[in-house]
């Protein structure tokens, strides 16, 4: 039985409770939140749970084993530090850290104090995840060309990060665990137009052989729209994450070329088949990934959103940063082979030819 402390009870944390609460061998013995409105509201649905106003209670206390963190990312390093250093296992929201450094410095302590981190990327616990990189792995789709997303609403705007370390998170980390390959460079275009933060955001990210991946998040939009195509030279998928029944489709559709001895020689043929649906599993999401979590505690073994993983997203995520600061410099990132014991920089490239370095514990 695993005894876990959930800290934040606001937006995202009584998710988090209701769906650790559903798991048969976890026990959440007290929920920790500084506003009293929020623990009311948790005492109201769980009466028998301890809620606590000081986090240090729970960091400290000898009958928790692990802990929940759902607060802002501002929060996250500190917290996590304090529940490693006591023995805890950690499972923390995303974005893992607010820098790179900070997350290395939390993988370091796991490592040492051997213990589980995982980093709540929801979406790679869906079924339309599992299924893509399913399709991916099998090389239904054969060669990647692209990954591009859309990912806006109206809204919800956030006090203390940009909408691409809120949103952009969710799409990094399913490109990070689809595609297995790291960036090479990032290229962002932002604005900010209400509360100083960036509220819409365009970012390209090249990697080895041709594969490119666009994301548009955006705070701005009357609609909600959450739609992402990959395409590969075999086979495309769409994927409407809003949609009810269908989410995923797969199109039997292609270009080739089928001559290439001059410029006007070009002989383009297009492909044009079936499209299915396949079947993708239910259930919520994040009651798969609190089972996953659970599961790894248990066994030792490493989540597929581990800590490494959060460092990778938090890494793209500051270079998306820096090049929207630059008016969409392209930002190199150096090789990330493992975050533990070594520190890069990454470099903006600026459009007269020379390259600025930044430094940065990556």
């Amino acid at each position: 039985m695993v005894r876990l402390a959930v800290i934040g009870y606001g937006y995202w944390g009584p998710n988090v409770v209701r769906n650790f609460h559903a798991q048969p061998d976890c026990q959440i013995v007290a929920i920790c939140d500084r506003d009293p409105g929020a623990r009311a509201r948790a005492e109201t649905l769980y009466p028998g749970i301890p809620t606590r106003a000081d986090a240090d209670e729970v960091l400290t206390a000898a009958d928790v084993d692990a802990v929940a963190i759902a607060t802002p990312v501002s929060a996250h390093y500190g917290l996590a530090r304090q529940a490693l250093d006591h023995g805890k296992h950690v499972f923390v929201e995303k974005p893992f850290t607010a820098t790179s450094a900070e997350a290395e410095d939390l993988i370091e302590r796991a490592e040492r104090g051997r213990r589980t981190i995982m980093v709540d990327h929801t979406y790679l616990f869906t079924g339309a995840v599992r299924k893509i990189k399913e399709l991916v792995d099998g090389g239904t789709l054969g060669r990647l060309y692209y990954y591009d997303s859309t990912r806006v609403n109206l809204g919800l705007f956030q006090h203390d990060v940009n909408v691409i370390w809120d949103l952009a998170p969710h799409d990094f980390a399913i490109i990070d665990h689809v595609l297995g390959l790291e960036p090479e460079q990032v290229v962002a275009t932002g604005q900010a137009h209400l509360n100083g933060h960036e509220d819409l955001a365009y970012i390209t990210l090249y990697y080895p052989n041709g594969v490119i991946a666009h994301v548009n998040v955006n705070w701005l939009s009357p609609l909600k729209v959450r739609t992402t195509l990959l395409g590969g030279d075999r086979k495309m998928v769409v994927w409407n994450d809003l949609e009810p029944a269908e989410k995923l489709k797969v199109y039997d559709k292609g270009v080739e070329i089928t001559s290439r001895q001059g410029i006007y020689d070009l002989l383009v043929s297009y492909r044009s088949g079936d499209m299915w649906a396949p079947r993708i599993e239910g259930g919520e999401a994040l009651y798969q990934e609190a089972r996953h979590f659970l599961d790894c505690v248990a066994s030792g073994r490493r989540p597929i959103s581990d800590g490494r993983a959060g460092w990778r997203i938090v890494r793209m995520l500051e270079a998306a940063q820096r090049s929207v600061e630059h008016r969409g410099a392209p930002v190199a990132l150096g090789p990330g082979a493992s975050p533990v014991g070594r520190h890069r920089g990454v470099r903006i490239i600026h459009s007269h030819g020379t390259v600025a370095a930044t430094p940065a514990a990556l």
